[in-house]
């Protein structure tokens, strides 16, 4: 059993904190508050191969290991989680086509995914269908060479900014169950695909997260990821798991943060003559956070590790740091809040953006009452196991 970074991972994350406090930090608050899209760091992010992270290292990707991989978005999401969602979705969209795709799709797509120059996303949800999505109402007519896709989607982060967005469509029967959901590699310049508009959010500001339309777009079969019809559901499923792991990395970030916030206020300022670090209240709120932060931060780095070792599914261990991460964030959020007092209502202080960033976690990538049901149903089941 060993807790510790080996010197690859701990160089990797120095790497990530040095450009993250130097870069990003600085101008977060502002550029949040002014809608200023972070372009700049995505051409950072491009040199340092950060949207390759999922990429096998022969289609040009870094082929990172899966804690590398949380310590990405753990250390940029400290720095500003908007910075993080340039590249959080995209890698969860090359995860799927490495593992899900043809040979022939894998060499076409993700060498200008792993270099950037091919940017995606995930489009998954619809206006009615969230957590359910067996509901979903997309559908996808074969037409000889081709698909005839029509439906709508919402909630997709990068949207905009996509070449192809992985689109998850009912090739069967709309009241069909998973045997009638595939997914369709769907480029964006296609005639027929449009982004309608980008949705006002509370927080997780610099990307953009946006409705799109699909009427009668024509997508050539050789889209269709894996090349079998009926698949796109476990394909969908075993990429939001990754995807869970980097939720659970980007909330200890968000947590970090509140607490790195709240410690250096709490030494500054002063009340009846001394710090209020000082008073016994205070330590024990700072005492609670960097405990459940360390928690948090080794149960993310617990399921990465697990999916390492297996190479498959772990529901159990992905679930559980990201429900229990993205809660920690939360409240983490909130108690700086308090320490800081009326400063912390400020958006003049950074604790004000993480409040409002910190409760994405607890819905993106699957709300964290769905993660209980996973978790339970992993341990009902005997596929789950406790330990290291």
């Amino acid at each position: 059993m060993d807790f510790a970074l080996n010197d690859e991972q701990r160089l990797f994350r120095q790497t990530l904190r040095d450009f993250a406090e130097k870069e990003i930090m600085p101008v977060a608050s502002e550029w949040e508050r002014t809608g200023r899209y972070p372009a700049e760091f995505v051409e950072k992010f491009q040199d340092m191969g950060l949207f390759g992270l999922n990429v096998p290292e022969e289609y040009g990707g870094l082929g990172a290991d899966r804690v590398s991989y949380a310590l990405a978005f753990e250390e940029i999401a400290r720095a500003w989680l908007g910075a993080a969602g340039l590249f959080g979705p995209h890698s969860v969209a090359c995860w799927m086509v490495s593992r899900n795709g043809t040979e022939e799709q894998k060499a076409r797509f993700l060498p200008r995914m792993a270099s950037g120059e091919l940017r995606s996303g995930l489009g998954l949800t619809e206006p009615g269908a969230g957590t359910d999505l067996q509901g979903i109402i997309t559908t996808a007519v074969r037409d000889g060479d081709h698909y005839v896709v029509n439906g709508a989607k919402t909630w997709i982060t990068n949207a905009r900014v996509a070449g192809m967005l992985p689109i998850l469509v009912k090739t069967g029967a709309v009241d069909g169950g998973h045997a009638a959901m595939s997914v369709l590699l769907v480029e964006t310049d296609t005639p027929g695909f449009r982004v309608t508009r980008d949705l006002p959010k509370l927080g997780y500001k610099g990307p953009e997260t946006c409705e799109l339309v699909l009427e009668d777009v024509r997508v050539p079969a050789a889209n269709l990821l894996g090349g079998e019809e009926g698949h796109g559901l476990q394909h969908v499923l075993g990429s939001l798991e990754i995807g869970r792991i980097n939720i659970s990395a980007r909330a200890v970030g968000v947590a970090q943060a509140a607490y790195e916030a709240a410690l250096n206020y709490s030494r500054e300022r002063e009340a009846f003559g001394k710090p209020i670090a000082n008073f016994q209240a205070i330590q024990l709120k700072l005492a609670d956070m960097a405990t459940e932060i360390q928690a948090a931060r080794l149960l993310a780095y617990w399921a990465a590790t697990r999916s390492e070792e297996t190479g498959g599914r772990v529901d159990l261990e992905a679930g559980m740091a990201k429900m229990y991460a993205s809660e920690v964030a939360i409240k983490c959020a909130l108690e700086s809040m308090r320490i800081h007092g009326g400063y912390g209502y400020s958006a003049e202080y950074v604790v004000e953006r993480l409040y409002r960033d910190a409760p994405l976690m607890a819905i993106g990538e699957g709300t964290n009452d769905v993660q209980r049901l996973i978790i339970a149903k992993s341990l009902v089941s005997g596929k789950g196991r406790l330990g290291w």
